[in-house]
């Protein structure tokens, strides 16, 4: 649910770049990748914080200085709740009768978990991956990780990349090795490319994280299938946040993962996708 100006393109439209546009409410238009076949059950995927820069639709607004960081405060322009309701939109564009799987990542899993909270007929199975129910009390950023999040980015693209790059060393898994690190370098120079903004966006949407609503009551009246993954060596989103949320949602799975950080791996990803394709499996 990443943010980027683009002209309009009517109800669904072709993206230059091979991807795909749906206006999903009057005032907002996704950009979206689709892969797999039309008879495929639709699993949406929503990433995290800034990695995944779209050309969607692009909002003004205040971010989040370094000091409303550690106060925890911020004035969103937009909420975790108004990203949910847009991805309801883009399932309802692309699957209106059988709805979608939907696995959510970091940011990502807090928007998926609204998603099911505010849209039940919308959403088959959720996946909440690296994720917290809002509680304020779990799930905390690791004090000795809160220098991450005020670095400044270099204006230089190469050194941003290479930043970024260093970064998820820091945060990631044990056993990253230069595949993973390519991995990133990849992304990042994609987003960095269509990134046609005034590079603002990331800054909303941590304002919208911050401005999180505590879900757990919320999560207690979820009836569909739910799978937590959370790795224990998270320390961006400490593993009691996974917890927490399993322990809200009636017959969730938890799935802890030793040595994970906040990253996804390439070893990590055959145990991440069966269990995606289990979750699946149980709301049919």
């Amino acid at each position: 649910m990443n943010e980027q100006t683009e002209a309009p393109r009517g109800e669904t439209g072709a993206a230059a770049t091979g991807e795909r546009y749906a206006r999903v409410s009057p005032a907002v238009e996704l950009c979206f990748e689709e892969r797999g076949g039309g008879s495929d059950p639709l699993v949406l995927l929503v990433m995290g914080l800034g990695l995944d820069v779209g050309l969607s639709t692009h909002f003004t607004g205040p971010g989040v200085s370094g000091l409303q960081f550690l106060r925890r405060t911020s004035t969103p322009t937009y909420t975790l709740g108004d990203m949910a309701d847009d991805a309801a939109g883009l399932i309802a564009r692309l699957a209106p009768e059988r709805g979608a799987h939907v696995v959510g990542t970091s940011m990502g899993s807090c928007i998926a978990q609204e998603l099911a909270i505010r849209h039940p007929d919308r959403v088959r199975s959720l996946v909440s991956i690296m994720g917290r129910p809002g509680d304020g009390h779990t799930g905390k950023v690791a004090k000795r990780m809160l220098p991450e999040f005020l670095r400044v980015t270099p204006a230089d693209p190469g050194r941003a990349v290479e930043s970024l790059v260093k970064n998820f060393r820091r945060i990631g898994s044990v056993g990253r090795t230069a595949d993973d690190d390519e991995d990133v370098r990849i992304a990042m120079r994609r987003s960095m490319e269509r990134d046609q903004g005034d590079g603002t966006g990331s800054g909303r949407q941590l304002a919208a994280i911050l401005a999180e609503r505590d879900r757990t009551p919320d999560l207690r009246r979820l009836d569909l299938p739910v799978t937590v993954i959370h790795g224990l060596r998270d320390r961006v989103i400490l593993p009691s946040g996974g917890r927490a949320t399993a322990d809200a949602i009636p017959k969730a799975h938890l799935v802890e993962v030793p040595g994970m950080g906040h990253d996804m791996p390439r070893w990590a990803w055959p145990l991440v996708l069966g269990a995606i394709e289990r979750n699946a499996a149980r709301s049919e």
